[in-house]
């Protein structure tokens, strides 16, 4: 427990040479050679609980990156910046888009502030890596602002849902090749076991001799089209509200920015992204993340059904699980259905987050849904442990399935006529 407590304390090194900085609340010393700054250090003081820290999530730093240039080039359009300054900025955005640096974004990023914490931590560090690439000195902000250049003509509130959408949708490409692979997956374990005669039950209880085949066959059928509808969800996210500034207006953001931001975006980031069309809606609701995680939440829930048929299966006899560590300290020589359990307890934590995804999506409040992050960060944590529980789950379970054909011959002779 100490050692999950140290992440979350302020960043520190003992001893080490400190910079003050200034802002509307007073001043605070800032280590030297920190990138970041100080609202990054304001908010590590203020709104840090958890432990998910932006650190831990490079695609996310990585989207954000990708914003911050579009919108540089954007603002280099309608003149708000020059191209001495894009050049240092598309440079600093670029590095983080390479994964360096990675150590610079301590904020939690459940954290409140509608995401404040995340977009100025980013803005800080850009602002930086772009300065002393103009020859200033770090913590300066000269000649490169966090605000006034970096984040030109752009709020927290479209920064951070563009940014999250597009994680999520490279979070799902990898989880949607992870799903394809165990629908295939069950669909040659249904076609080697369809000659296999068994029993089927309804209520638990004996009924008619069936292929055991066929109930493999309804798992695979079932994933697919759970997967087919988290594809549809997850497309629903490259309608974004970059440009719409806070509330969904573009107040701040001269019409130029606004016609073109999107233009970069897409060929920065290599995607097919194009406006909401209310960008007013964008800002209040998030129905669109709401939908990715209620879909996230029925693939969870179908792939419960399924470990815990497999459980049933090889406590009847009926299939034997592949043998992968010993079960019990207790009972010499006995194996347990680990890997159908990790599933389940996958799961169960898919759908606590689906819960707090929910809450968010519920809790928003007039113009502006100010826990918008906290969905996303769910979602995408949802995503991941899922990818990594099915690649284990097809890799050291589901492929070395083998039926017990002596035990289900002995089953079907039980069956009801």
């Amino acid at each position: 427990m100490a050692a999950r407590s140290s992440r979350l304390q302020e960043p520190r090194r003992a001893l080490s040479p400190t910079r003050i900085e200034k802002d509307l609340l007073g001043e605070l010393r800032v280590p030297a050679d920190a990138l970041y700054g100080i609202q990054t250090l304001r908010s590590v003081r203020n709104l840090s609980f958890s432990s998910s820290l932006l650190s831990d999530y490079p695609d996310y730093i990585r989207a954000l990156a990708i914003v911050k240039k579009s919108a540089a080039r954007a603002n280099r359009d309608a003149r708000v910046i020059d191209a001495r300054r894009l050049a240092a900025i598309e440079y600093a955005c670029d590095v983080l888009i390479r994964g360096e640096h990675r150590d610079q974004f301590p904020v939690d990023l459940l954290g409140g502030g509608g995401s404040i914490a995340v977009n100025m931590n980013v803005n800080e560090v850009i602002a930086n890596l772009a300065s002393e690439r103009l020859g200033g000195a770090r913590g300066t902000y000269k000649p490169i602002h966090p605000k006034s250049q970096v984040n030109a003509s752009q709020s927290t509130a479209d920064v951070c849902h563009t940014a999250a959408r597009m994680t999520v949708l490279d979070r799902w490409a990898e989880l949607h090749r992870v799903l394809r692979r165990c629908v295939s997956a069950y669909r040659a374990k249904a076609a080697e076991l369809r000659p296999v005669v068994t029993i089927a039950r309804t209520c638990l209880q004996d009924a008619e001799p069936a292929s055991l085949g066929e109930l493999f066959g309804g798992h695979a059928d079932a994933l697919a089209r759970r997967v087919a509808e988290l594809d549809r969800s997850v497309e629903a996210l490259t309608k974004i509200n970059l440009g719409g500034t806070a509330i969904g207006s573009g107040s701040g953001a001269p019409a130029i920015y606004r016609r073109t931001v999107l233009k970069h975006l897409n060929e920065i980031a290599g995607h097919r992204f194009s406006t909401r069309r209310n960008l007013y809606d964008a800002a209040q609701n998030i129905d669109d993340l709401g939908a990715v995680s209620a879909q996230l939440a029925i693939l969870a829930e179908v792939l419960i059904k399924i470990a815990q048929d497999l459980r049933l299966l090889a406590s009847f006899g009926e299939i034997v699980l592949p043998a992968v560590q010993e079960g019990s300290s207790f009972y010499p020589g006995k194996i347990n259905p680990v890997i159908p359990e990790t599933m389940l307890q996958c799961c169960f934590q898919v759908l606590g987050r689906e819960r707090a995804a929910r809450l968010a999506l519920e809790r928003g409040e007039l113009n502006l849904n100010v826990f918008e992050g906290s969905a996303a960060i769910n979602i995408l944590d949802a995503m991941d442990m899922m990818r990594r529980a099915v690649e284990t789950f097809v890799a050291r379970c589901l492929k070395g399935i083998v039926a017990d054909r002596k035990r289900c011959r002995e089953l079907a002779k039980r069956a009801r006529p």
